[in-house]
């Protein structure tokens, strides 16, 4: 009589809050779990996301989605994401609300498996507070990774922090005399800060509007469109 040996089953570890993993461990475990809908990796450290609020954190997305939306559909040559999982470096892998990239020419890239290699021009971040690992352990990835310019939204302060990258470090840019504040990575994203903290979507796409119809957009544009 012959016998049969079976083989044990193999388990994946299920992805837990504070697993110290790399990023293809992280990936590993979190493609065996379709039901989690975010979960990042810092610093090889797992961090995965409570329950959403819409005050804190829905209408906020929301309207930074539109604003960029807006923004990309007078640009051509610019890839808009939402939640997408962007492979940084071998400890980081982080989901960030928001990336506005360039498509052909810029420094990101897209693997065969459809997920973004290598640092977005623009990363957005929808924040509680200050206390945030937005404005501390992601800014230092995204500095040292050389995302170029990175918002974050602190909605129970009450204010949008706009980082851009000089130099290897991040600074904070303020906005002009008009209370604007425009991009140097994508000519033409204008954002009128304080417009948008209360609410005023009317203004802030108005504000938009004045940036597209600018010369430096338009000569964006151009660029864009030979890259193709």
């Amino acid at each position: 009589m012959t016998s049969t040996k079976l083989s044990p089953r193999i388990t994946i570890p299920r992805l837990e809050n504070g697993d110290k993993l790399n990023r293809f461990e992280f990936e590993h475990r979190y493609s065996a779990m379709p039901e989690l809908k975010k979960a990042e990796l810092i610093e090889g450290i797992v961090y995965m996301a409570s329950p959403l609020r819409i005050t804190q954190h829905g209408e906020p997305h929301a309207h930074i989605m539109l604003w960029l939306g807006f923004y990309r559909s007078f640009t051509p040559n610019l890839q808009l994401g939402d939640n997408c999982t962007v492979r940084l470096d071998l400890d980081n892998e982080p989901q960030p609300d928001a990336i506005l990239r360039i498509k052909v020419g810029g420094q990101s890239t897209i693997s065969d498996d459809d997920y973004i290699e290598g640092a977005p021009e623009l990363i957005v971040e929808i924040a509680a507070s200050s206390v945030s690992i937005d404005l501390h352990q992601k800014l230092n990835v995204y500095r040292r990774n050389e995302v170029q310019e990175y918002l974050v939204w602190r909605v129970e302060n009450g204010e949008l922090d706009w980082f851009r990258l000089n130099a290897g470090e991040y600074v904070k840019v303020a906005p002009n005399s008009e209370g604007i504040i425009c991009s140097v990575v994508f000519p033409g994203l204008w954002l009128d800060r304080t417009a948008l903290l209360a609410g005023n979507l009317a203004k802030v796409l108005d504000v938009l509007q004045q940036g597209l119809a600018s010369q430096e957009h338009q000569d964006f544009v151009s660029d864009l469109a030979s890259r193709q």
